[in-house]
């Protein structure tokens, strides 16, 4: 959840992290502002984004600030693959929509209809320079998310935080789920933080006050926020634990985390950040009590 610039963590412990690196693959905007944007607008982080869609990377492009950067690329495992081209924007993919699925819920059947499909080159995200040390790797592109991690050893090791979406339904044709990329993340050093959020659908033909986006109790998909495993700190360096910090209070709110990540570096280093970040959170509350 974003937050002020005066309360941001690099505001909050004298600018000890890092300016944070996030490497966006889909940066379609098509939805609301991304968990980075407090970051970008402040400074503290830069963007290195990949979008095929010539009109969304025209529109990426046009009101992007100096610290993004944007390419055409589509990243995969740096095959050739068919794109099928959806109805709705949001629907094309590298995967095949399964019609099946798709006609559980209201609106899919028509959103997820392929309108043409066209050959396209990917590449692997280990072999683009521009995503070397990446911090936050944010993943957006309807089922093919596994396939880009499969492909991206060396840029998970440097990674402390990924954001993915997931689904808990297979949308699309051999579309690997939520399990199998919590699995591949776990085996990794990676361990699962929260949900950010969760969609629901009701599923048809029931549809709650002609809304077909409202929900009953039925998960579709997510969007998975994974962490560096915090049983291990040993296995981050110094950078890494700031920068994992700063993504966690700027991005998703993770106070709790962050104090302990500063924590652990002070018991490294001798530094007093964590007492002074604690003292900084508590203010706000003293002034109003």
């Amino acid at each position: 959840m974003p937050i002020p610039a005066d309360r941001s963590f690099r505001a909050l412990t004298g600018g000890a992290a890092p300016r944070v690196k996030v490497v966006d693959i889909g940066a379609n905007p098509i939805d609301a502002d991304p968990p980075y944007a407090a970051m970008l607008r402040a400074g503290d982080a830069e963007v290195v984004g990949f979008e095929p869609n010539r009109a969304a990377l025209a529109l990426l492009d046009a009101r992007k600030g100096p610290l993004e950067r944007y390419f055409p690329h589509a990243v995969g495992d740096g095959a050739r693959h068919r794109l099928h081209i959806c109805q709705a924007p949001g629907m094309t993919s590298l995967l095949e929509p399964d019609p099946a699925v798709l006609a559980l819920f209201h609106g899919f059947p028509d959103w997820g209809r392929v309108l043409a499909t066209e050959e396209v080159a990917t590449r692997r995200l280990d072999d683009i320079p521009e995503t070397a040390g990446a911090d936050l790797l944010k993943l957006d592109i309807q089922g093919a998310e596994l396939m880009v991690l499969q492909n991206a050893e060396a840029r998970l090791r440097d990674a402390v935080a990924i954001q993915a979406e997931v689904e808990f339904l297979p949308l699309y044709k051999g579309q690997p789920l939520f399990a199998e990329v919590e699995a591949f993340l776990r085996a990794r050093g990676f361990m699962l933080h929260r949900f950010f959020p969760t969609v629901s659908r009701a599923v048809a033909p029931m549809m709650v006050n002609n809304d077909p986006y409202a929900a009953l109790g039925q998960l579709v998909w997510a969007d998975a926020v994974f962490i560096r495993d915090l049983t291990r700190p040993g296995a981050l360096s110094g950078r890494q634990l700031l920068a994992l910090a700063a993504i966690l209070h700027d991005a998703y709110g993770a106070y709790d985390i962050a104090f302990r990540l500063l924590a652990e570096q002070d018991r490294r280093d001798g530094g007093a950040r964590a007492g002074g970040y604690l003292a900084a959170l508590q203010a706000p509350l003293r002034q109003a009590a």
